[in-house]
């Protein structure tokens, strides 16, 4: 009788490997990739520009962040659930604490140009631009 002997270090290594390879092919390449899963985003264009739809619900608008540097957008802030004294929570699904989610577009952003909207537990983040980042017509001799 044969008995094999499976290291697990080898198996974490080969999927270490995997990873690594999936991240530096052009699969990520120009597409969003965000950290952390909340708030659930859309990102989307609009002409040049880009969009992003976030939900927020149970949110302040006074407790949101939104900070914009080249392509990447970090949406951050705080959600706070809370209970009138004597209650007795019978169960929890809700979340609440900080968040920190940041994302990257396809486009460099033009960040003087950035504008949000809030309603009714929706962000929307709007992205011009950059002038730089535009493709320009050339015109031939």
């Amino acid at each position: 009788m044969v008995y094999r002997i499976v290291d697990p270090f080898n198996a974490l290594r080969d999927f270490q490997q995997s990873l690594d390879s999936t991240r530096s092919s052009d699969g990520f390449g120009r597409g969003t990739a965000g950290s952390g899963a909340f708030p659930a985003v859309n990102i989307f264009s609009k002409g040049d520009d880009c969009v992003i739809v976030a939900e927020l619900p149970g949110v302040n608008k006074s407790d949101i962040d939104i900070n914009v540097r080249g392509n990447q957008i970090r949406i951050s802030g705080k959600k706070d659930i809370s209970y009138d004294d004597g209650v007795s929570v019978h169960r929890r699904e809700r979340d609440s604490g900080n968040f920190d989610r940041t994302l990257t577009v396809p486009i460099d952003v033009q960040s003087d140009g950035v504008s949000a909207e809030y309603q009714d537990g929706v962000l929307a983040v709007y992205l011009p631009r950059a002038e730089a980042d535009k493709p320009r017509s050339v015109t031939i001799n």
